[in-house]
């Protein structure tokens, strides 16, 4: 059985991943913003536009894992509040993951070692898309001045 110490400390690293998604969300909207800005003068450049279209996609990427990891992230907080109660917390939350259909009806209970593990992973899934998002905005801006020298 996990402990009430465990289950703070995963919510408290899975609620990092908002200043993640914040810093994804700046990176999408300064792409979104690049992307449209030329078709206001009309001069569509399509690498800068297919560029900016992979930052966006990056982003939205990013923004999907999380939502799941700020979702667990208050599963987990609201669990740690009161541990004495965490076993009877465990059965509602599996009968209401089955009735909404996000959890399998025949699944077998997990360890709350499991899954610990597992929204820790989905924090990890989070911030490799944003390096991911991260690497492509830092080569698009190393690649610039090539860019501009070459053509």
């Amino acid at each position: 059985m996990a402990t009430d110490m465990q289950l703070q400390l995963v919510a408290g690293l899975l609620r990092r991943g908002r200043l993640l998604d914040q810093l994804s969300t700046g990176l999408t909207l300064l792409a979104l913003a690049l992307g449209l800005a030329p078709l206001l003068s009309g001069q569509v450049n399509p690498a800068s536009a297919v560029l900016c279209g992979l930052l966006v996609l990056l982003g939205l990427a990013q923004k999907y894992w999380a939502v799941r990891v700020a979702l667990d992230a208050e599963l987990f907080a609201q669990l740690a509040g009161q541990p004495e109660q965490l076993a009877e917390h465990t059965r509602q939350l599996d009968l209401a993951l089955h009735s909404l259909g996000l959890q399998p009806a025949n699944s077998v209970e997990r360890p709350w070692a499991e899954r610990c593990r597992g929204a820790l992973r989905l924090l990890r899934l989070q911030v490799a898309w944003l390096a991911a998002q991260i690497l492509l905005a830092l080569a698009a801006v190393l690649a610039m001045p090539w860019l501009s020298l070459a053509g």
